[in-house]
């Protein structure tokens, strides 16, 4: 399956290639519905000793599955309305876990979507299904991503 990156904003605390303690994950996607990455948690995201905390995982499942809705248009921008998360497994700090997004229904300014972190071994650590709305035409606008600097980084 042919994987297309997406674009990186500057400050993001998930993929955010400037800021100093986010994560500075890469997206790929398959163009309809599929978005997939990969990080390694760092020990400064640790809740309870040597465990990703939960909210770093929540952070990350949600924007995978936001952009899931990107999968075939960069500059479609939606915000988590709702999302409910289940964890299943502790995540080690240090551990590389794959993410993975999946657009589930789309209807004109609402949709649906899933995700899944998963540990190297393949078990699913936590997942999360999210309903998102499109974002205020005002603050999405093209003209503004440029000035945030949101690009395609080369690899």
């Amino acid at each position: 399956m042919k994987m297309r990156k997406q674009p990186n904003a500057e400050m993001c605390f998930v993929c955010g290639r400037s800021n100093p303690a986010g994560l500075k994950m890469s997206f790929h996607d398959n163009e309809i519905d599929t978005v997939v990455s990969e990080v390694v948690i760092p020990e400064h995201c640790q809740g309870y000793p040597e465990i990703a905390h939960g909210g770093i995982l929540t952070a990350i499942l949600d924007e995978v599955v936001g952009r899931s809705i990107m999968a075939g248009d960069h500059h479609r921008f939606m915000m988590t309305v709702n999302m409910q998360v289940q964890f299943r497994l502790p995540v080690l700090v240090g551990t590389k876990v794959k993410a993975e997004g999946k657009l589930l229904r789309l209807k004109s300014r609402i949709a649906k979507a899933q995700g899944k972190i998963y540990l190297p071994d393949g078990r699913v650590a936590c997942e999360a299904e999210l309903t998102m709305a499109d974002m205020p035409a005002e603050i999405a606008t093209h003209s503004r991503l440029e000035a945030l600097n949101w690009a395609v980084d080369e690899d």
